[in-house]
């Protein structure tokens, strides 16, 4: 495979980030993703689109990257293929946009995630009386937590206090609200449905968030201000090879890797798959500029920031997460690239920049990727 074929993201929006039930609670998920869809492509050039990979959870079925793309008015000739990797699924549908690219496959691929938790349909099993929560991330015999739980027993499993999650918490929320006060948001967010915003970002202080009972656990640490919301939303991006890129600037993909670990503590999958990016490109993390991980709970971010040994305050989303402005489970993933692309190209980093993309997913796995600025 030659290096022209490198993958080379030179676009990158995404809608604003709505609490389900609320600004976007009529919006289907196509109508999340097609806008963010056409903003990309039309970014990219006049280069056609060749596919598009979009991450979803809980959507209707019937390939929703198909229904996107042609609501985002691509065309009949552009196909689409939906990925679930369940909370990794935005990043994992664009490590495989990559990896056609890569392959010299393709030449334009639009990916990314969505997800309406508002309109997703409620399943039930045949002859059962009512739906069911969630379908199993693990087959009988496997410990299967329920996120908030998973969550609790992580902080414990590694020490991660309630005081610890509470200032994290605080901090990704005065992060997102300084962001959208200097405007940082502005060239990423896609307006919709006359929002250009996102919903939740709000001023917390630890003592109000201190007390708050526990959410999940009777005396536990995981509380509703520590944690992430449900939440509507779609973000996507645009790939390309090196050879076309065409002088445009963007974040060159290095490595990507998913990685399984135990299912009782899914939200340590990102350990591992960050150390597999970083062991195969020969990066080590203190040459890491800026990360983005999916902040489900403030708990989950901690334990695998200081397994890594990386400084929240100083790298890790600095504008906030998905703690403040949402968590779209499809597409959380591709929102943290795309803030990624903020942080690193639209703000102007010098070549050479590296920045990081994880997240953590039901059922004991984790997703990361690994980008250079050109």
């Amino acid at each position: 495979m030659s290096a022209n074929n490198t993958p080379v993201i030179v676009a990158a929006r995404r809608t604003p980030i709505g609490t389900a039930g609320h600004a976007f609670k009529d919006l289907t998920v196509d109508r999340l993703a097609a806008p963010v869809i056409a903003a990309v492509a039309r970014e990219a050039g006049e280069r056609p689109v060749e596919d598009v990979v979009l991450g979803n959870c809980m959507g209707p079925g019937g390939n929703v990257a198909r229904v996107s793309a042609l609501a985002a008015g691509l065309g009949h000739e552009v196909p689409g293929v939906t990925v679930d990797r369940q909370c990794g699924s935005g990043l994992a549908a664009i490590l495989v946009a990559g990896q056609a690219v890569r392959a010299g496959d393709m030449d334009l691929v639009i990916a990314g995630g969505a997800e309406s938790a508002s309109t997703a349909p409620l399943r039930t099993h045949r002859g059962a009386e009512r739906p069911y929560e969630r379908a199993p991330f693990v087959p009988g015999g496997h410990p299967d937590p329920g996120m908030g739980p998973a969550a609790e027993a992580l902080a414990a499993a590694r020490e991660v206090t309630r005081r610890r999650q509470d200032a994290y918490a605080c901090r990704s929320h005065a992060g997102a609200l300084a962001a959208r006060a200097a405007g940082r948001f502005e060239h990423e967010i896609v307006p919709l449905g006359g929002r250009c915003e996102d919903q939740r970002p709000r001023p917390l202080r630890p003592q109000s968030l201190a007390r708050l009972p526990a959410a999940f656990v009777a005396g536990g640490t995981v509380t509703a201000g520590n944690s992430s919301p449900i939440s509507d939303g779609a973000a996507a991006v645009a790939i390309v090879p090196e050879r076309l890129r065409a002088g445009l600037p963007g974040m060159r993909l290095l490595a990507g890797a998913v990685a399984g670990c135990d299912p009782a503590l899914p939200g340590w999958g990102p350990v591992p798959a960050v150390r597999r990016v970083l062991a195969r490109t020969g990066v080590d993390v203190e040459h890491v500029a800026a990360v983005e991980i999916v902040e489900a709970f403030a708990a989950q971010v901690l334990a695998v920031t200081d397994a890594l040994g990386l400084d929240p305050p100083d790298r890790v989303c600095v504008d906030g997460g998905a703690l403040a402005l949402g968590h779209p489970w499809g597409a959380s993933g591709a929102v943290v690239v795309t803030r990624l692309f903020t942080r690193l190209v639209r703000q102007g980093a010098p070549p050479g920049t590296l920045g990081l993309a994880a997240a953590a997913v039901g059922g004991g796995l984790g997703v990361a990727a690994l980008f250079e600025v050109v």
